[in-house]
């Protein structure tokens, strides 16, 4: 698979993330000629135990993330942030989840948005959005450099394919910047050779920052 970086944007101070600044990314992504390569769409779910006993609360994990991505549609991923561990399962354990109401999703989000094809490269543009509603809550970028899967080699190009679409990126004067949530994949256990856990376990620390960055404006 692939290396694939994922980058959130993290609008100014006293500034909102809204539809024209996702029009405006997309637009420099066809701008340096980025050729619309289909649609994409991946969904990150909170779950929280299900407790009717509380005094057991200590033997569940507080709670954890579920993430389907889309190219791989027969598996489930789930992270538990504070244990560093994330686990790929088959996707029937959705129902089995849903027959033993051990865990309740909390909230669900959307992670949609336009593929292109740039070279080498395969860019994202991501806006993340509830589950059961159209508000914005954020925007993400994923890049993927097609020829390596090795975590650490393409890292040089990686950077410098960045600086570049920054610099592309500040013409237009927009009212934030992309930043990368660097996860410590080998906390989680994963080695070298990119997976798809190494993308589950980058949504959930890229989703973190939104988090984060949103309570900070407010």
């Amino acid at each position: 698979m692939p290396i694939r970086w994922i980058l959130h944007w993290q609008p100014h101070q006293g500034t909102v993330v809204n539809s024209h600044t996702l029009n405006e990314i997309s637009q420099c992504v066809e701008n340096i000629n980025g050729v619309k390569d289909g649609r994409w769409k991946s969904t990150l779910t909170f779950y929280r135990p299900n407790l009717r006993d509380q005094s057991i609360a200590t033997d569940f994990p507080r709670d954890f993330l579920g993430i389907s991505l889309m190219e791989q549609p027969t598996k489930y991923y789930f992270i538990i942030r504070g244990h560093k561990i994330v686990v790929e399962a088959d996707s029937s354990i959705l129902t089995i989840m849903e027959k033993l109401q051990s865990y309740k999703s909390k909230v669900a989000l959307n992670f949609e948005g336009v593929q292109y094809k740039l070279g080498d490269f395969q860019l994202r543009v991501i806006k993340v959005v509830p589950n059961q509603a159209e508000n914005l809550r954020g925007i993400l970028m994923e890049i993927e450099y097609l020829p390596i899967s090795s975590v650490e080699k393409p890292r040089p190009i990686m950077e410098e394919f960045i600086e570049i679409w920054r610099e592309v990126l500040s013409k237009k004067s927009l009212p934030g910047h992309f930043m990368r949530a660097e996860p410590n994949f080998k906390e989680y256990g994963l080695g070298d050779t990119y997976t798809p856990q190494h993308t589950a376990v980058q949504y959930a620390a890229a989703l973190a920052q939104l988090i984060a960055s949103v309570q900070l404006r407010n």
